[in-house]
Parts: structure tokens; C-alpha cells; sequence
């Protein structure tokens, strides 16, 4: 039988039943494929002790990235800077390779390529008549470059929508008046139990320190966590390394995709008013802000509180 790849939603079924040694063709019949297909992935996936890795489809992304062939070659580059020598714009350069040889290079990538060339010492830049305008794409993954690789919510698996167990958490920060310290809130899915803390201010490194120090107690049920696109989660690949979880972000404008959080975020509002600084919020007060939310009953927890439901479902010793 022919080797099957396994989906991203399949790979974390698998770490799952890893840690719970199911026997192969146990794992192959819950996810209904061959066991050679689980043989081969645990092969190519665990890491240097023999474990199961939680970063398995990162690991097989990079492996399929690294066998895929240029769709533009070399040759076909020589001639793309032949016609930028003799002073054609990239805008020219795609439009006579459509029109006169029926290829298809975007003037987007010829200015790339040139980027590119001038960055290795290259002169095609000089041959251009002007500078490239850098426009801010909205909708588009603008944040890329600061974010990094990432996977988006639309390859979360799709029973986290259910929210049928604990660990999956959405994230973000708040902010209070321009500039300062910053809220940074996160919310557990199936129980609603809020965290909230102080980061200094909205750098990646704060916002960090602090998402670690608030679940860090609680990592044996952090297993997903899904952002918004800001600068300030750029770590969250340092994140997902120490606690073992696996960062997902939500479509960019679409608060929808973390209504929880925005909606948890609505209620602390209560208390922290907009336009008032976060500089002078105490963890005291923070505390209380939690206090007050996870032992809140909630109709849609059938009038249980956050806390009742996640410490109760977790078997987690409760902290107040």
C-alpha cells in the first residue's frame, strides 16, 4: 500500500495517543490509515530519544520545501535581466514575455529578484527609472516578516472548535493609553478561565515573559494557542518550545476568530475602563479582575464558573 501523508489535524491525534502508548496498529486504525503510514512517521518525526515530536508538521513542511524544485530557472532569470539591462522596467519585462514567448514571470517577482541582486552587490537596480513604492497590503500577511513561519487558523484542527477538552487558549493584549505597560489576556476555550497580566510594555520579550508566567502553572493543559497578527507575539515559537503547545493565528481584521478573547477582553473593561493607564494597575487588582471573572457563572457553562469547570475537569490543584 501506498504511503499516506499525514494532515496537521492527524499529527496532533497522533502526539496525542504517543504519550498514551497505543500500539501502532491502534493508532493506524483510529486514524484509518495504514500502519505503515504511522510506522514511517514516527521514524521521520521523532526526535533524538526516540520520542514523538509536537512540532511534527513544521518538520515535514520543511522537508517538502526543501525538495521543491524553482518554477523559474536560471535560464529563464538570465533573460529576465537581459531586457532589464537594456533599461525595460519590470512592468515591461513581464508584459513582452507574456505577449511574445507566452511566459509568465510577475513584475511583483522581477522586483524581488532585483531586491535580491542588489542586496549580493548586483547593479540591475540601477537600471530602473524609479524606486518600487512600498505599500502596506491590508488583509494581506504584512506581519510576516516579524511573525515569521506560521500556521493560521484555518489548519487548526477542526474538533478545537467543538471545544470538547481543555488546553486550547486564545490570546492578546490590551492596551491602555498610548504607549506604557499592557494587559496581556488569555482565555481557555471549553471553561472560559481568563488569565490576565502585566507586561512592562507591548515588546515581543515582555509579552512573552509574562504569557510563560501566567500558564507555566497550568502547561499540562496548554496545548494550542491562537493569536491575532501584532508584532508583540513574534516569539511565539519561544512560547511553543517551553510549553509544549502549538501556536495558530487568526485571519487578519477578523476579531471573529477569537470572539472569546474579544469578548473576555469587553468584561475586563468593566474594571479597567478604556483611555485609563495600565501603569499604575496593581496584581493585586489584577487578581481581584480574575477573581471576580472565573467565578462568574456562566449560562453557557449551565450556570457553572470557569473555575469549577476547568479545575474540576483538569484535576489541576486550584490556586486562587
Amino acid at each position: 500500500m501506498a504511503h499516506e501523508q499525514l494532515t496537521q489535524s492527524q499529527r496532533y491525534h497522533l502526539y496525542r495517543m504517543v504519550i498514551t502508548d497505543l500500539k501502532q496498529y491502534q493508532m493506524a486504525d483510529i486514524l484509518g490509515v495504514h500502519p505503515c503510514t504511522i510506522s514511517k512517521e514516527l521514524k521521520l518525526n521523532s526526535g533524538k530519544r526516540g520520542n514523538y515530536l509536537k512540532n511534527a508538521h513544521y518538520l515535514t513542511l520543511a522537508r517538502r520545501k526543501d525538495k521543491v524544485k524553482p518554477r523559474i530557472t536560471p535560464t529563464l532569470w538570465a533573460r529576465v535581466e537581459y531586457w532589464l539591462r537594456q533599461d525595460f522596467s519590470p512592468e515591461q519585462v513581464s508584459d513582452w514575455l507574456e505577449e511574445r514567448e507566452d511566459i509568465y514571470i510577475s513584475h511583483e517577482w522581477i522586483y524581488q529578484y532585483i531586491k535580491k541582486d542588489k542586496y549580493n552587490g548586483g547593479t540591475l537596480h540601477s537600471h530602473l527609472r524609479g524606486k518600487p513604492s512600498h505599500r502596506k497590503k491590508y488583509g494581506s500577511t504584512w506581519h510576516k516578516n516579524v511573525l515569521g513561519e506560521r500556521l493560521t487558523i484555518a489548519e487548526r484542527p477542526e474538533f478545537i472548535n467543538q471545544r470538547e477538552h481543555y488546553g486550547d487558549w486564545e490570546v492578546d493584549t490590551m492596551i491602555g493609553r498610548q504607549g506604557g505597560a499592557v494587559l496581556v489576556t488569555l482565555v481557555e476555550r471549553k471553561s472560559k478561565l481568563c488569565r490576565i497580566g502585566l507586561a512592562i510594555n507591548k515588546t515581543a520579550e515582555a509579552v512573552k515573559e509574562m504569557m510563560l508566567k501566567l500558564l507555566s502553572p497550568l502547561s499540562s493543559f496548554v496545548h494550542t494557542l491562537t493569536y491575532d497578527n501584532g508584532p508583540e507575539f513574534a516569539k511565539h515559537r519561544e512560547i511553543d518550545e517551553d510549553l509544549k503547545s502549538q501556536a495558530y493565528f487568526a485571519r487578519p481584521y477578523c476579531s471573529g476568530d477569537r470572539g472569546l478573547n474579544e469578548n473576555t477582553n469587553g468584561l475586563i473593561r468593566q474594571y479597567l475602563p478604556k483611555r485609563s493607564s495600565f501603569d499604575e494597575v496593581t496584581q493585586e487588582k489584577l487578581d481581584f479582575i480574575m477573581h471576580r471573572l472565573n467565578n462568574r457563572p456562566r449560562k453557557t457553562l449551565n450556570v457553572k464558573t470557569p473555575n469549577e469547570v476547568f479545575y474540576k475537569g483538569t484535576n489541576i490543584a486550584f490556586n486562587s
